[in-house]
């Protein structure tokens, strides 16, 4: 017999997380500095369940004046998840070396509640 059938009530759905982005905007001081970070930060960022949306493409300004010189967005499945990898140790040395060769502006964004299921 299952637990249910013993009277155990059902288990309740867990609400679905929400996606958050860390949204950097990147003033390289030192570019051959910053090419050494380029290749330590993505394994840290992976072992965190992220990702890049945005990896320093080409931006074009539509309203306003902010032009930023490089642009990243980083997707991770959740705002603890992006949160434990920007203080991970996994991550720790690329992040030294980011702020020792360039100067950043870093945002941590929830997105948009999940679409309810139709």
């Amino acid at each position: 017999m299952s637990q249910h059938q013993q009277g155990a009530a059902p288990a309740k759905e867990e609400p679905s997380a929400v996606a958050a982005y860390i949204v950097v905007q990147i003033t390289v001081q030192d570019p051959v500095t910053y090419e050494h970070y380029k290749v330590l930060a993505p394994a840290s960022i992976a072992a965190y369940g992220g990702r890049y949306i945005v990896r320093g493409g080409s931006s074009e300004v539509l309203e306003g004046s902010w032009q930023p010189a490089r642009f990243v967005v980083l997707e991770f499945p959740t705002a603890a998840q992006a949160r434990a990898w920007w203080s991970s140790p996994e991550y720790a040395p690329a992040k030294a070396v980011r702020q020792r060769c360039a100067h950043t502006e870093m945002l941590l964004i929830e997105g948009a509640a999940p679409l309810p299921a139709s």
